[in-house]
């Protein structure tokens, strides 16, 4: 078998090399490349590993004709073109957690820095002044500290500065009240956060919804004597509303170690009073460049020699133990998708995917993934897990998900059922033992079969002879029959043939099959 390819286009912790290496992988290092570079390289690689200089353009992903997982070093994922990667099918991974410690850190550093003016002390000082009286400070006891955005890194933030005897409210869409408890820290809105913090500090991702959460209108209305503190993402301030708000006093301090524009080699709040910045130091430890390259290796390998999904942005997550388990599921998953797809692929508007017994108790959003990947291989190539969700969602297919506590005849059955133009029309399956996909009802038939290789569906009258006609039609034909698959609804009325063949079925033989008596329906299927 041949092992996957990786490329590190940026520079990282050595032992990731090492790691893809052990794993099954082949490493190629090579930092440093103009974007022409890339592109003229990347075609023989399935995965590209980076951190934040290399720029995953559309014209890099075009280029990258192998390519399945893009891994970041890091959080940050702007320079990645999400959307594009998965309509092209590839997997984008972020370490989360791997400096996230080292970014929270930075964050209370930049609090304290604030509330003492550390850094213009420091330079007044070294100049040969010594401004004793010149600097009068805060203490960050018992005053509040309103926190935005309370995921990983905002909690680390707020059990730190309960430590410093601080008061924590926090605003966050996604907070519950359990985990503001779990946390010690109140939940507030937005603009209860700014009229009470004395301190604020952001962690967010940046995103259409959270840009310049921090407006003039906003931060006109904050508490007086606030001071701000950005060491998640740029653009969740704006700029240039912070610098007049500083030097009105109205803000009285700002640390920032983001910047809406990067590298910040130019900015309005340069030269602004009380103001201090660092160049994007929040996850620039040692501790964490190793942590996230070493993650980001084996989150890469796993994917590509295991089938393992974690921490990506645009797929279900799959660890590396669960992915064998869900195997076969999604393989059978697929298999409807793909079935339902070929026989009522027109007017789709809905489609709705049921577990029940045993695969009720596996995560559902891969199986989806795998339903909608055989689905949207009738309209388009190169579908997988990644991009079916995104396809489906560009035609306006809408998608349910539906896990049942019941146990039926099997003890294990995903049912697909899509809206038509002519109805809801459903197909279900289970698995043979662990793992052979088996068909068991196919639009209100029962009927059991394989779905495998080439296949010929034909619905008909129940009637003596028919079996005997069709074989003759395939046999004059040449087409050796492989397996025989039978269902009817009642003796006499509609019935559901499935057949499997040693070769296609050209449309010569199905409008053959379709002018046999009784025949209603003929399709030809392929697996």
């Amino acid at each position: 078998m041949t092992r996957p390819k990786v490329l590190i286009s940026d520079k990282m912790d050595p032992n990731a090399a090492r790691i893809f290496e052990e794993r099954g992988c082949d490493v190629d290092v090579i930092t440093g490349e103009t974007p022409e570079q890339l592109i003229a390289r990347i075609g023989e690689y399935d995965g590209l590993a980076i951190r934040s200089a290399t720029k995953v353009t559309r014209e890099v992903l075009d280029a990258a004709t192998r390519l399945k997982v893009v891994g970041r070093a890091g959080i940050g994922v702007d320079n990645v073109d999400i959307p594009y990667a998965s309509s092209k099918g590839v997997v984008v991974m972020n370490t989360p957690f791997g400096n996230s410690i080292t970014t929270a850190e930075h964050a209370i550093a930049m609090i304290m820095a604030l509330a003492r003016q550390i850094p213009e002390a420091n330079a007044r000082t070294q100049a040969g002044e010594w401004p004793k009286n010149g600097f009068m400070g805060v203490e960050v006891t018992g005053k509040t500290l309103g926190l935005i955005g309370a995921g990983n890194i905002g909690s680390i933030v707020a059990s730190r500065a309960l430590g410093l005897k601080m008061k924590v409210v926090a605003y966050d869409p996604f907070l519950t009240e359990d985990r503001a408890i779990e946390l010690g820290v109140e939940k507030v809105d937005l603009d209860t956060l700014l009229s009470r913090a004395d301190f604020v500090t952001l962690h967010t991702p940046l995103t259409d919804q959270t840009r310049n959460i921090l407006s003039r209108e906003r931060l006109e209305n904050a508490k007086p004597g606030i001071r701000i503190v950005n060491c998640a993402r740029g653009g969740l301030i704006d700029e240039n509303a912070l610098k007049d708000l500083l030097e009105s006093g109205h803000v009285a301090g700002a640390a920032l170690d983001v910047f809406e524009t990067e590298p910040a080699k130019a900015s309005p709040l340069f030269g602004a009073p009380n103001f201090i910045c660092t160049p994007h130091l929040g996850a620039s430890t040692t501790e964490a460049q190793v942590n996230v390259a070493l993650q980001v290796a084996e989150q890469m390998s796993d994917y590509l020699v295991n089938g393992g999904v974690t921490n990506a942005l645009n797929m279900p997550s799959l660890s590396a133990e669960e992915a064998p388990k869900l195997r076969s599921y999604m393989g059978l998953a697929e298999k409807l998708g793909s079935l339902v797809g070929q026989l009522a692929h027109d007017g789709l508007t809905e489609i709705s995917i049921e577990r029940e017994g045993a695969a009720a108790a596996l995560g559902g959003k891969p199986i989806e993934a795998a339903v909608l990947a055989g689905l949207m291989k009738q309209y388009s190539d190169c579908v997988n897990m990644v991009n079916a969700p995104y396809l489906a969602k560009e035609r306006g297919l809408d998608v349910r998900s539906v896990r049942h506590e019941r146990e039926g005849v099997y003890h294990t059955l995903i049912r697909v059922t899509v809206a038509t133009s002519q109805g809801p029309r459903s197909v279900a399956g289970t698995l043979f033992g662990t793992e052979a996909p088996r068909l068991v009802e196919i639009f209100g038939i029962g009927i059991e079969a394989d779905l495998a290789g080439h296949m010929l569906y034909i619905v008909n009258a129940d009637a003596p002879g028919f079996i005997g006609r069709i074989g003759t039609l395939l046999g004059e034909n040449g087409i050796n029959i492989g397996t025989f698959h039978l269902g009817r609804r009642d003796a006499g009325g509609e019935a559901v043939l499935l057949l499997s063949v040693d070769q296609p079925i050209d449309e010569t033989i199905v409008k053959q099959a379709c002018a046999l008596e009784g025949v209603k329906m003929v399709k030809a299927l392929e697996f």
